[in-house]
């Protein structure tokens, strides 16, 4: 999963970094509204942190500008004005939920998990494929009922693969919700993750099938 922080504040920005990376995400952050706008429109995020008082650019115009796209990423904001007009403004132009500042790191990201559920339209934070079961939140994996050793990259790579079970999912789109910027990932890496992967989950009725030169599918095995 993926997430975007339109933060100015670098200390805040920092501690939501080390929060949301240390629960599993990859995290991206900018300064301004103009950064979040261009990131926004270049590169797909599974939710958007968003700060109202951004220079350059009011996080309502990221927000506009946003849907104005069609994009339909869920959206947090934060402001240190909690005002009523500015909570009912914010939800008419699309943001998803509200939180004003100061705020718990440890609310913040149970708000984190239920918009990222909400945006793949489940309202548990358990994926289930067969005898594969993946929860979200504690961040573990189970087959056939026995919590699998995986490593952080390979639990976010079972994440994606889960969240798009039956359906292809390519390399580049592996990198992208798996990656930050900066980080060099190349196809090989990937190839070697999945091979990992592979060793640790094929042990049941589930397969991770290779569609050669297109990417990958995660599959129930018929009895």
């Amino acid at each position: 999963m993926r997430i975007l922080i339109a933060e100015d504040d670098q200390v805040l920005a920092d501690g939501l970094l080390r929060s949301l990376r240390a629960s599993g995400y990859a995290v991206d952050q900018v300064g301004s509204g103009t950064e979040a706008d261009a990131a926004l429109s270049a590169h797909e995020f599974d939710l958007l942190i968003l700060d109202l008082g951004l220079p350059k650019l009011h996080g309502f115009e990221v927000l506009k500008r946003l849907r104005a796209r069609g994009a339909a990423v869920p959206v947090l904001i934060l402001t240190a004005a909690d005002s009523v007009e500015q909570r009912v403004k914010g939800l008419d132009l699309g943001a998803d939920d509200y939180m004003a500042k100061p705020f718990s790191l440890q609310e913040l990201e149970a708000r984190v998990r239920a918009l990222t559920r909400r945006g793949l339209g489940t309202a548990s934070s358990v994926i289930k494929h067969g005898p594969l079961t993946f929860d979200a939140t504690g961040r573990v994996a189970y087959l056939n009922d026995q919590m699998i050793e995986l490593s952080a990259r390979e639990l976010s790579l079972l994440e994606v693969l889960l969240q798009r079970s039956g359906r292809l999912v390519s390399k580049d789109q592996l990198v992208e919700r798996l990656c930050e910027w900066g980080e060099e990932v190349s196809n090989n890496a990937i190839e070697a993750y999945i091979h990992r992967l592979r060793k640790k989950i094929e042990q049941g009725p589930v397969r991770i099938a290779t569609v050669r030169g297109l990417g990958y599918c995660l599959e129930k095995i018929a009895a």
